[in-house]
């Protein structure tokens, strides 16, 4: 998902430093003209508006803190994007962290899969404020279709992982379908045809059914990290005295699937798992 935002600034000719742990990964943006960072510091101290795409809390911890941390190297005017699908507990101590330094910080994490990073077609929920949306909007229009204010920091965090458990929940419920069919005897194809053409067919469903007849699991989005932001959902939830019953049942179903060594395909692998919980 970095990758092609990058990609998509620098055909903007916006000027561009990046940084990624794995040097090699950056080989392609610096032939493009990306200048390449040695550490997140050295690359916010280049930057006005600086950007993050990692994985869960313990990167997003790892790329903004400490010594070498993008913070440390951040001027007091920059604008702090962080576009990871994070914990809201997380992303409102980055905001305090960003705060102190004197520097806006907006949480914006996305909604798409690599392709639309690579077409600037992801959909932004941003939470922060209006000053700073305002500021970053020339980013925005580069790298998305829309970007949607939904209020103060935490709150783009929030409706992410709000669309992520509900994607998983169907995504659990569609791979026990599918178990159901094969058991009952059921042509696989209509029953398919029926369920995404019908009430039932979202978004998720017509994917996973595409992936599942040209059996290719190769991840846009890996399976892990749908557990993950499963997870961030439910302690999130817990905090605020919610109960997220579903999200919970589809957790199970997603752990039995890294179990099974599924883990670095993609979410739609989960209706390869053999051992679903019954318990949705």
């Amino acid at each position: 998902m970095g990758s092609g935002m990058a990609k998509r600034l620098l055909s903007a000719n916006f000027p561009l430093t990046v940084y990624n742990r794995n040097r090699e990964k950056c080989g392609p943006l610096a032939s493009a003209g990306a200048f390449v960072a040695v550490s997140p510091r050295e690359a916010a101290s280049r930057a006005q508006i600086i950007l993050s795409m990692v994985a869960d809390d313990a990167a997003s911890r790892a790329v903004w803190l400490g010594e070498n941390g993008a913070l440390a190297g951040a001027s007091p005017s920059a604008v702090l994007i962080e576009c990871s699908t994070l914990s809201v507990g997380w992303v409102k101590e980055l905001e305090t962290a960003a705060a102190q330094r004197g520097c806006e910080f907006l949480d914006a994490p996305v909604t798409g899969t690599k392709p639309h990073a690579e077409s600037g077609e992801l959909l932004f929920l941003v939470g922060g404020s209006a000053d700073a949306l305002d500021a970053a909007r020339p980013v925005f229009s580069v790298l998305g279709r829309d970007v949607i204010h939904l209020g103060p920091t935490g709150s783009g965090a929030l409706m992410k992982l709000i669309n992520n458990f509900v994607c998983g929940v169907q995504a659990a419920s569609f791979s026990e379908a599918l178990s159901l069919i094969d058991a009952g005897g059921l042509d696989r194809g209509k029953a398919l045809s029926i369920l995404t053409g019908g009430a039932p067919g979202s978004g998720i469903m017509k994917r996973m059914a595409d992936r599942i007849a040209a059996n290719d699991f190769t991840p846009n989005f890996a399976l892990r990290w749908m557990a993950k932001d499963l997870a961030y959902a439910i302690d999130g939830a817990s905090r605020d005295g919610v109960g997220l019953q579903t999200a919970s049942a589809a957790l199970s179903v997603f752990e039995q699937a890294i179990a099974e060594g599924l883990g670095d395909e993609d979410f739609s692998a989960v209706a390869k798992s053999p051992k679903k919980q019954a318990n949705l």
